[in-house]
């Protein structure tokens, strides 16, 4: 017969398993900082050298890291999802912004499907606490904290659709995003009408998902982010007629 034994559990490896759970959940997020030892054990109820061969492991394993007269954090698991020689390649050339934001819209609209079918009412719950950030946010003359949020509210969305690979994936896109590299979030916010606009869409968005209505919620993303395309479109071709413009004024004042 094809049984064995049952073998009892080291409390470490519990502990191991727990953590690397909540990472890839998303819950414990990359730099974020690991409780006091002492802290730590008390919440896992185990003693102290059982958790310090837990984080030993997962610190072989790479998930967290020590920081001399700092404490244990979660690994910043996300930068080898890109080499930087890409990293490099996609902020270098125009056509990448386009493909990530088609690359979003295809698959935040499936994410945003999927939270309105599984999400849980927590799930739906921080998603709106998000939204009503971005609205207090939205009053302030510096779009800068707004735009922080727009990031948290899709990132947010991407959570209560409870899909890990598609979680990590996508907070790694927006890791290039956050620094830059695809295209200045700032651009989006430089003018007033365009900040309604979004703030708008994003409530659009969040109706759909508090009504539970998976087509209607794919429908606002896509909606979003056809509007964001289009006014980066705008924009490149704004900044590139302003070069030749400038060239033009020179010629003409050289003449």
């Amino acid at each position: 017969m094809p049984f064995e034994p049952i073998q009892p559990e080291k409390l470490s490896s519990a502990v191991v398993r727990q953590i690397e759970q909540l990472i890839l959940r998303g819950i414990l997020r990359p730099g974020e900082r690991l409780p006091s030892e002492r802290e730590l054990a008390e919440r896992f109820g185990v003693s102290r050298p059982s958790l310090r061969d837990a984080i030993s492991t997962l610190q072989d394993a790479g998930l967290l890291i020590a920081k001399a007269n700092s404490g244990v954090f979660v690994a910043e698991v996300l930068g080898s999802a890109f080499s930087p020689a890409l990293t490099r390649l996609f902020a270098s050339h125009d056509e990448a912004v386009f493909d990530y934001l088609d690359f979003r819209r295809d698959m935040e609209g499936l994410a945003a499907e999927r939270a309105a079918r599984l999400g849980s009412d927590t799930d739906l719950a921080v998603v709106a606490s998000v939204l009503a950030k971005m609205e207090d946010a939205h009053a302030k003359r510096d779009p800068s904290d707004e735009a922080r949020l727009d990031a948290d509210f899709h990132l947010a969305i991407i959570e209560a659709s409870h899909n890990v690979v598609m979680l990590h994936m996508m907070r790694a896109m927006y890791d290039l995003l956050q620094t830059g590299v695809f295209y200045n979030r700032q651009v989006m916010f430089k003018q007033r009408i365009t900040r309604d606009a979004l703030l708008d869409q994003h409530r659009a968005i969040n109706d759909a998902l508090q009504s539970r209505n998976p087509t209607d919620a794919r429908g606002a993303v896509e909606t979003h982010l056809d509007y964001v395309r289009d006014c980066l479109n705008d924009q490149v071709k704004s900044d590139k007629n302003e070069r030749i413009a400038r060239q033009r004024l020179q010629h003409e004042q050289e003449r």
